[in-house]
């Protein structure tokens, strides 16, 4: 199956799973897919793909989708639960790095085939972790500011306004801290700003794809609220 293809359905599932876990699960679904997606993603963006003939790495839609998770917080539940998710998120990539640093270093038995496959992942996450949680932070708290700048200014209208003003900002804020602490040194400069370029116009599609699910799901949890007045 082309990579092309394969993106497009991998973004649109994972987009569709916000929307169903936060339908079943309610803010804790959206806390859980926060931290499964921020640790998965960490792993995923080791790995580079050729997409429409441009070099991208593949973590772009877990992480995109994110954003998607701290917005539906934000605009369901306000901002204090938005910010909570991103701090939960920062929190547990923290550990997951430490705990991932300490598992290798353990003595494996001599018949342990593990080791290696291990190292060439996690011995490299300090340094993505070290630029995630950089690019993490400063991305989703400003995406939360100004996802409430924008409501503050327009009320419940216009949401794909505050989704897409905020995110797309966001996104590149996140991109560019990320690429620069993360490759810089280990990718030539071409292929880095290659990278940069590609790993955001990506994050774009994917934030202008979740603006229709931010939609259903603000319908859903209106519908769910009714019912349960």
């Amino acid at each position: 199956m082309p990579n092309e293809i394969l993106w497009l359905g991998f973004a649109l599932l994972d987009l569709s799973m916000v929307v169903v876990l936060h339908r079943f699960f309610g803010k804790a679904g959206l806390y859980g897919l926060i931290v499964f997606n921020l640790i998965l993603c960490n792993v995923q963006v080791l790995k580079t793909v050729q997409l429409f003939g441009l070099t991208t790495t593949l973590g772009n839609v877990l992480y995109a989708s994110v954003f998607l998770s701290t917005d539906m917080l934000g605009e369901l539940y306000g901002k204090a639960e938005a910010r909570r998710g991103v701090l939960l998120g920062f929190i547990v990539l923290v550990l997951a790095t430490a705990y991932m640093q300490i598992a290798l270093a353990f003595t494996p038995t001599p018949d342990d085939f593990a080791q290696p496959h291990l190292e060439a992942i996690f011995g490299v996450l300090p340094r993505i972790a070290l630029a995630s949680m950089a690019a993490y932070l400063v991305s989703q708290l400003h995406d939360v500011w100004a996802f409430h700048f924008w409501k503050s200014r327009t009320g419940d209208a216009m949401l794909w306004l505050r989704n897409n003003a905020s995110t797309l900002v966001s996104q590149l804020l996140d991109s560019s801290i990320f690429c620069f602490i993360a490759f810089w040194g280990v990718f030539p400069w071409p292929v880095l700003l290659e990278i940069l370029i590609t790993t955001y116009l990506f994050k774009t599609i994917v934030a202008l794809l979740d603006t229709p699910f931010l939609y259903v799901a603000r319908h859903l949890g209106t519908v769910a609220g009714r019912a349960r007045a």
